[in-house]
């Protein structure tokens, strides 16, 4: 392993989280659209409350982890430049609309192509393109002078901005922050039935601690060829399908690593659970819609500098201020999304 490039390195670390992300999303369900969907329309929170396990173990992890020296908050991307609330819930909204349009996010299409679904490859070729388009080519002009990215010094911290406030330590903030989403989540009977399901959010929440500790080690030992990351998936959808185009070992990277990663452990997932199925879409409106949606998802998540996964379980691993307003915008949109349709889009 000594003898593999840093890059390579980080992509092993992308594989082996991704694929437990990968077998909780087709194992456990693990779903942002499906959780809003069985809450909303459902009256069934458990897929939902598994989100207050993931963070709150995702956020333990990562506090403990940085309060030790071993995660520098301030090289994620997340507090990196300073936080425009406008691009948070612009970008969120978008997403989560298209979320709902498409029928799942860029997480749940990687889970839903490795059990087998074809039309996930699509929405996730669409998500990798508009992705790029609005990251660095044509919609990235007006993406920044809509939403500039100002560089920052100052951690965007919601353990530190309370700990300046309040006779606790940042660690204490987030340690607290951690066990009261962990109660929520448990306080579920619904959940508490379900071992296999705590299993694998503990699991999920895991894979994002060892993501930002693994590359936080490799940025240091390679004195910072490598980034600090963590699991997301807009901009690494586009990265990944460059890096299968041009085969450029330069573009093997964490992220890279990570998307093959989940759509590995999907198939694994389908295969233990012996649900693997060739599907493809037979309804070209209905497929229309999914590539609108795939389209929204890619620029959203771009604005909003991370998805489901990428703000909504990374970036609040971090408590970065971005992070809960993005996953409440993405479930905003998604709202009105599945509103739309399931009660269609004409006034009654």
């Amino acid at each position: 392993m000594q003898s593999l490039p840093y890059g390579a390195l980080a992509a092993f670390l992308g594989l082996f989280g991704g694929i437990v992300l990968g077998l909780a999303g087709r194992l456990a369900h693990f779903c942002t659209l499906g959780a809003l969907e069985s809450a909303i329309y459902g009256g069934d929170q458990t897929r939902l409350r598994m989100w207050g396990i993931v963070l709150g173990v995702a956020i333990g992890g990562v506090y403990l982890l940085a309060a030790s020296g071993r995660i520098d908050l301030g090289l994620t991307i997340y507090h990196q430049f300073e936080w425009n609330p406008l691009a948070s819930i612009t970008g969120g909204i978008l997403f989560g609309y298209g979320m709902a349009l498409a029928g799942n996010c860029g997480f749940s299409a990687l889970t839903r192509f490795g059990g087998g679904d074809l039309k996930a490859l699509v929405m996730l070729v669409i998500v990798a393109i508009f992705g790029f388009i609005t990251l660095n080519g044509p919609l990235a002009g007006i993406r920044l002078r809509l939403f500039p990215e100002r560089p920052t010094d100052e951690l965007n911290s919601i353990a530190h901005d309370l700990a300046a406030i309040l006779p606790l330590s940042p660690l204490a903030v987030a340690l607290a922050v951690a066990l009261i989403l962990l109660l929520w989540g448990l306080a579920h009977p619904g959940l508490r039935a379900e071992p296999m399901r705590m299993f694998w959010a503990v699991m999920a929440g895991l894979s994002v601690v060892s993501a930002f500790w693994g590359t936080s080690y490799l940025n240091h030992v390679s004195f910072g060829e490598t980034f600090v990351q963590g699991h997301t998936f807009v901009a690494p959808l586009g990265r990944t399908l460059l890096y299968l185009m041009t085969s450029s070992a330069g573009g093997l990277e964490f992220s890279v690593g990570s998307v093959v990663g989940v759509m590995a452990g999907a198939f694994i997932g389908s295969l233990i659970r012996n649900d693997f199925q060739w599907e493809a879409c037979e309804d070209p409106r209905e497929l229309g819609r999914q590539v609108s949606g795939a389209a929204l998802m890619g620029i959203g998540g771009v604005v909003a500098m991370g998805c489901t996964i990428g703000q909504g379980i990374s970036g609040f691993a971090t408590l970065a201020w971005s992070a809960p307003v993005t996953l409440i915008a993405i479930a905003a949109g998604g709202a009105l999304g599945l509103h739309h349709l399931i009660s269609g889009f004409e006034p009654e």
